[in-house]
C-alpha cells in the first residue's frame, strides 16, 4: 500500500530554501484555514499584494473549482494554494494561461518521479486516466495591466469512495509516488516550474508553450464530446489547442475552434 502524505502545516522557513534561485520571486503566506485561497488572495491583490504572492491553506472549506464546483481540502488529503501573478497589457495577452499553468504542474510532478501525467483541456491534471488536480485562473484588470490569481488543488490521497460529486474518476499522487515527497518539496517544485513557465508565457504567450503542451495532452487525436452543461454540444477528434489555447476539434464539417466547454471521451 502506498504511503500517505504527512499531515503538517507548510512552514515558510522550510519552503524558502527549497526554492533555490526562485526564492526571491515569492512572498509566502500560510493560513491554518480559510474559505478559499483564491478568494482571500484576490482581495489581497486588490489591495496591492505583489506579484508572486503565494497563499497556502491547510484547510480550505469553500474552495472553488471550474463552473462553481467545490474543491475541499485538508492537509492529509490534498495540497491547495493560490498564486498571484501580474501581467502588463490587456486580457487578450492571457489567452491560454490555464493551459500554461497545467504544463508547469505536469513538469513538476514528473520531476518528482510521477509517470503517466497528462493534461486535459482546459484545466485538469490527469494521472493514469484519473483526475489528480485542477486549476482555476481568475483574471481582473489592474491599474498597470492584468492580475491573475491561479488556484491549484492536488489530491495527495484518494478522496472517499462513493462520493457522487466527482465528474471524472479521481486519482491521487500517493498512487504514483511511493514514498511520496515531503509536501514542502512538492510545493517547491511546483513553484520553480510555475515561475519558469509564467516567465515564458509573459514573454511570448501560449504560442511558445503550445508544442510542449501538445506532448502532454492526454486526449490528442482521440474521439471526444464537447459538453455544454449536460448537453452534447458537438463531437469529433480532439486535435489539442491552438496558439491561443482554444480547443481544436475535427468534426464532419471541418476543424472547429472551441473556447469553452467540458470535454469528455465519447462513449464507444
Amino acid at each position: 500500500m502506498a504511503q500517505l502524505f504527512p499531515a503538517c502545516q507548510i512552514d515558510p522557513g522550510r519552503l524558502g530554501p527549497l526554492l533555490g534561485p526562485a526564492r526571491g520571486r515569492f512572498t509566502i503566506v500560510v493560513l491554518a484555514e480559510c474559505s478559499s485561497t483564491s478568494t482571500v488572495l484576490l482581495e489581497r491583490a486588490r489591495q496591492g499584494a505583489p506579484s508572486g504572492s503565494l497563499l497556502i491553506a491547510d484547510d480550505q472549506t469553500a474552495g472553488r473549482g471550474r463552473r462553481g464546483r467545490s474543491w475541499l481540502s485538508s492537509p492529509s488529503a490534498g495540497l491547495t494554494f493560490s498564486l498571484l501573478w501580474r501581467f502588463a497589457g490587456t486580457v487578450a495577452r492571457l489567452a491560454g494561461l490555464s493551459l500554461a499553468v497545467g504544463l508547469a504542474v505536469a513538469r513538476a510532478l514528473e520531476r518528482l518521479g510521477a509517470t503517466g501525467v497528462g493534461l486535459k483541456w482546459p484545466n485538469d491534471i490527469l494521472l493514469g486516466g484519473g483526475k489528480v488536480g485542477g486549476i482555476l485562473v481568475e483574471l481582473e484588470t489592474a491599474p498597470a495591466g492584468m492580475l491573475a490569481v491561479i488556484g491549484i488543488g492536488l489530491n495527495l490521497q484518494m478522496p472517499p469512495a462513493g462520493d457522487e460529486a466527482f465528474i471524472h474518476p479521481p486519482a491521487a499522487l500517493s498512487q504514483a509516488l511511493s514514498p511520496p515527497p515531503d509536501r514542502h518539496r512538492l510545493l517547491a517544485e511546483l513553484m520553480i516550474e510555475l515561475a519558469a513557465v509564467l516567465d515564458r508565457f509573459d514573454a511570448g504567450g501560449f504560442a511558445v508553450l503550445r508544442a510542449d503542451w501538445q506532448r502532454q495532452h492526454a486526449w490528442q487525436d482521440r474521439p471526444v464530446r464537447l459538453l455544454d452543461g449536460e448537453r452534447v454540444d458537438r463531437q469529433g477528434i480532439c486535435l489539442g489547442a491552438d496558439e491561443h489555447g482554444a480547443l481544436l476539434l475535427q468534426t464532419a464539417t471541418g476543424i472547429e475552434r472551441c473556447l469553452s466547454g467540458d470535454l469528455s471521451l465519447r462513449v464507444a
